[in-house]
């Protein structure tokens, strides 16, 4: 059941990415943050009912909820106009979060791939704060391109391999895994060689 709210993740994401390049307006923008957030908050939810005590599940399920808050936060700071850093700091938090899942995927749930995808996303929210949080709108334009880039590798595809029983994970699989963003953090840091000031709207509207 994660795996059908990861692929509308990946849908947002692109959308949000779309967004922070100004393609999208904020508002536009919004209101899929509010169907995919409420959908990440909802899936989880009844992952814990159906799986009560399961400690697999609890952590599958835990995860999600970061995505599910995120999105609403957005989808509610654009609607209303709010200021972004209150939703900056909460990607900071979010980061955080993301490297704790990431080393458990490697240790605990056994799946290397999904630790370097954690990883990944662990950066995505470090500069969501940054530019969020901490007002750096430099990187405004970095960042649009790193989540356009990272949102279908990191979501929509591994969703469509585990719902049709073909995801793989090993260690070699993980470090190409690894190597293919990088690369795309490459080519997202070459598309945006200067500075792009963002109205606060667009900030907000981010993730």
């Amino acid at each position: 059941m994660n795996n059908v709210g990861l692929l509308y993740v990946g849908a947002v994401l692109f959308v949000n990415g779309l967004m922070l390049l100004g393609r999208v307006p904020a508002r536009s923008a919004a209101v899929l943050n509010l169907f995919v957030g409420a959908l990440q908050c909802v899936v989880p939810t009844v992952m814990l009912i159906q799986n009560a005590g399961d400690p697999t599940a609890v952590l599958a399920a835990s995860g999600l909820y970061l995505f599910g808050f995120t999105y609403l936060y957005v989808g509610v700071v654009n609607l209303a106009g709010l200021e972004p850093e209150g939703l900056g700091w909460f990607s900071l938090f979010v980061s955080g979060a993301a490297v704790v899942y990431s080393i458990l995927s490697f240790t605990v749930s056994g799946d290397p791939v999904f630790g370097v995808i954690w990883l990944s996303w662990a950066v995505l929210w470090f500069l969501f704060f940054l530019v969020l949080g901490l007002r750096r709108e430099e990187l405004t334009r970095f960042t649009g391109w790193a989540v356009t880039l990272l949102s279908l590798p990191t979501c929509a595809v591994p969703a469509f391999l585990a719902l049709t029983g073909t995801y793989q994970t090993s260690g070699a699989l993980a470090l190409g895994w690894a190597i293919g963003l990088a690369a795309l953090l490459l080519i997202a840091k070459l598309l945006s060689p200067g500075p792009r000031q963002m109205p606060v709207a667009a900030g907000a509207a981010y993730r």
